[in-house]
């Protein structure tokens, strides 16, 4: 059983970065697949970012060039940076983590974290 726990999310400005952490607990962290989703209110939950258990990044082709994924596997950790944050980007934004590959869809992960919210906003 693995737990994930996001933390960073929080307002900025049009423009601004945040950093996302993803957290995880149990498992053998080294084998899972890490994606990060987001869900804006009234829409369905979109794929955003992943990192696979060897460290290959995938990205939604929107927002490549402004956001980045990165694993720390010696903290069982994964980042999100976001840079260059539009309103557009306003979502509650998901961990979630499955053995070894990515995939884009949502049903095909096991783990999720609660979420933390993004707020791009003026």
């Amino acid at each position: 059983q693995v737990q994930l726990v996001e933390s960073g999310g929080g307002l900025v400005q049009p423009g601004g970065s945040l950093r996302l952490s993803c957290a995880a607990s149990g498992g053998t962290f080294t084998t899972y697949a890490i994606t990060w989703f987001r869900q804006a209110p009234g829409k369905e939950r979109e794929f955003v970012a992943a990192v696979n258990w060897s460290g290959g990044t995938y990205y939604a082709d929107s927002l490549k060039g402004r956001f980045t994924i990165s694993r720390e596997n010696a903290k069982n950790t994964v980042y999100m940076q976001m840079n260059s944050l539009k309103p557009e980007d306003t979502a509650v934004y998901y961990c979630a983590a499955r053995r070894f590959a990515v995939v884009e869809n949502p049903s095909q992960y096991n783990y999720w974290g609660q979420g933390t919210q993004v707020t791009v906003s003026a």
